[in-house]
Parts: structure tokens; sequence; C-alpha cells
């Protein structure tokens, strides 16, 4: 091993929307002060309570991906474990979020952050 993840960045046009977003999913500490990066309006930060850190980088020009159209690919995409996943949608739609694909009979669903990047709830 030569290397520790220490966090996933998501480019977006604002910062401190997305990284409220993603509190509201997760729980955490929006843009605490760490030695590792600054913080500003162009980068955001989300200590979430597992450990995980998730960033996010304004990019001006940002196009997001079109779900599932291959032209405007998603090229990563989160997934988020959880218990019921009515309630938990109904949570993600309250906090901004975009229901992309919610087929019945499935274990998990898809929908978009403020931002357009897809992200997956999977039933535990």
């Amino acid at each position: 091993m030569i290397a520790e993840l220490q966090c996933v960045v998501l480019d977006c046009p604002e910062p401190r929307v997305l990284a409220d977003f993603y509190r509201s999913l997760l729980g955490g500490d929006v843009d605490r002060p760490d030695r590792r990066w600054s913080l500003d309006g162009d980068w955001s930060t989300l200590h979430t309570p597992t450990g995980l850190v998730l960033a996010f980088q304004r990019a001006t020009d940002d196009v997001p991906p079109n779900w599932p159209d291959p032209s405007r690919p998603q090229q990563f995409h989160l997934d988020f474990g959880v218990p019921d996943l009515d309630r938990a949608q109904e949570e993600v739609l309250a906090a901004g979020g975009t229901l992309l694909d919610g087929s019945n009979g499935r274990g998990w669903r898809v929908y978009a952050d403020p931002a357009g990047h897809p992200f997956c709830l999977v039933r535990d």
C-alpha cells in the first residue's frame, strides 16, 4: 500500500449547497477545519460520522451527467445503504434530490443530487 484515501471530491457549481445536501443524507460536519485543505467559496467539505470525507469543488462550467445517457456519462456514483427505501426517498426528495429511476422490485433506486450527480439508495 502506498496511499490512503483522504476524500472523494465532486465537481459542482455551488460547493456549500452540495455539502449541505449530503449532510442531510449522511449527517456530519460541513466545513470542519482540517489541516489538509483550506475552505473557501470554491471548496467545501463534509466529515461524515463514519470517517468518510466528501469534498465539493467549484466547477463553473460543470455539465452534470445525464443518467443513463452514455453521451454524458456519470463516470462514477455513490451508493448509500438504507434500511427503508421509501422513507429514505422521502428525505432525499425533501432535501432537494431528484428521483431518476425508482423501478419497483429492486433493492435500489437511482437519484440525482442538486448538482446532477447520480447516486443510489440501496436497501441494507
